[in-house]
């Protein structure tokens, strides 16, 4: 009960915030909206103010703004078909952008209160190869292979891309500037390529938005790379999670705390913005692809080819959907 309920906030949140952004910008642009709804289904709770029925419904899946000639043909001059091109890509984008921001509120909250890894070193393992290179406790990792750096995930992301080849460390001792060559070196238990050392953990804003934007910036390469190799057959499907899984993943993660908790929702808010920016049909990036079409060639596509295409992908994303909820259900229960 408790995973079904945190499960429901957390997506209740994603959607809100994404639909947020849609129905905002366009009424900034004066598109008429006829409806914002949080969740599918009938109606349990609503109320009217202006043209707009505000609505939560009785499925907590999904949510949507419903626009006046956004999938079908108006005349009327506030529809969505009758703004500019540059309005309609704005409302469009705007839900996946809110998202982005709501990633970096959250991370942002993740680690101001948490507190950020800073690049000052607490503590160098007895026999490491840091120890061993003359790096100290105190000291401040500058520079990587001449590379500076900014943040401690670049530091461990660095050293794990060293695959145990010598790096050369730039640290600030006393003010001072010092090369250290240091040779990683493999850790039996967890196989990380590791040089034995420990950050100093730092709770200001400056270091939290550093880490924040860190963190999101990891989050968007890793999917891109995902994504290419799943393409490309390097991966399968069975490491893509569907919404039992994910609800899974929610219910351990509400055992751990509620910084977890906002943690896992600013990953899965990023996830939500970049996927629906994905120039596939039915989902925010098609729509703006077609629009920018619409921009090159000087007249709208046919709506109701533009429609058909939404509506095969709609129904493509759909099986796949059932597709990997009943993997997820396979690895539940397997």
């Amino acid at each position: 009960m408790v995973t079904a309920i945190v499960a429901i906030i957390v997506f209740g949140i994603l959607v809100f915030i994404h639909e947020l952004g849609h129905f905002t910008v366009a009424k900034l642009v004066g598109i008429k909206v006829h409806e914002f709804a949080l969740g599918m289904g009938p109606k349990l709770i609503y109320t009217t103010k202006g043209d707009t029925l505000y609505s939560i419904r009785l499925l907590p899946l999904g949510g949507y703004v419903k626009m006046e000639g956004e999938d079908e043909k108006s005349e009327d001059e506030r529809s969505f078909n009758k703004k500019p091109v540059l309005a309609r890509i704005a409302v469009i984008f705007a839900g996946p952008f809110m998202n982005f921001i709501l990633a970096i509120v959250l991370f942002l909250t993740f680690f101001y209160f948490v507190g950020s890894p800073t690049t000052i070193i607490s503590k160098v393992q007895d026999q490491s190869p840091a120890q061993v290179a003359g790096i100290e406790a105190g000291d401040s990792i500058y520079a990587i292979n001449g590379q500076k750096i900014h943040t401690w995930e670049e530091v461990t992301e660095r050293i794990s891309k060293s695959e145990g080849s010598p790096m050369e460390i730039t640290i600030i001792r006393d003010g001072e500037h010092l090369e250290k060559t240091v040779i990683p070196m493999q850790d039996e238990t967890s196989n990380r390529i590791l040089i034995g050392i420990t950050t100093t953990m730092k709770k200001s804003l400056s270091s939290a938005g550093e880490n924040a934007l860190f963190a999101i910036k990891s989050i968007v390469r890793g999917i891109l790379e995902f994504l290419r190799n799943l393409v490309g057959r390097k991966v399968n499907t069975g490491e893509v999670m569907g919404p039992v899984g994910i609800i899974n993943l929610v219910g351990e993660v509400s055992r751990t705390g509620l910084l977890d908790i906002v943690s896992l929702t600013a990953v899965l808010s990023v996830n939500l913005g970049l996927m629906n920016l994905l120039p596939i049909p039915a989902l925010d990036g098609s729509r703006i692809l077609f629009l920018i079409i619409e921009m090159l060639r000087g007249k709208p596509v046919d709506q109701d080819k533009e429609g058909m295409i939404h509506l095969i992908g709609f129904g493509i994303l759909m099986t796949f959907m059932v597709f990997i909820t009943f993997q997820d259900i396979q690895k539940l229960f397997g």
